[in-house]
């Protein structure tokens, strides 16, 4: 196990995260999020802090943010700290 904590298939993170399985991929495609771990096999691993990061995602979203402007403030290092947690 990684120094991550208890890390989670696609499947189980876009289901704790509250999206679909497609929207984790394309948060992933779009550069958003990236797996915590690759297991040899090539499935993809998600730690907690990559789904609240994706919670954070949808929210900033879902308030009139685009997908491109939320990754641009990622790029500038904003953490959002407080706003990660429900």
């Amino acid at each position: 196990m990684s120094q991550a904590g208890k890390l989670v298939s696609i499947g189980l993170a876009a289901k704790q995260a509250g999206v679909s399985r497609q929207t984790l991929q394309y948060y992933i495609m779009l550069g958003l999020i990236e797996p915590t771990e690759s297991t040899p096999t090539g499935r993809r691993q998600f730690d907690e802090s990559t789904i609240h990061r994706v919670k954070l995602i949808r929210k900033l979203n879902d308030s009139g943010y685009t997908l491109r402007a939320i990754r641009e403030l990622f790029l500038s290092g904003h953490e959002f700290k407080g706003s990660s947690h429900e």
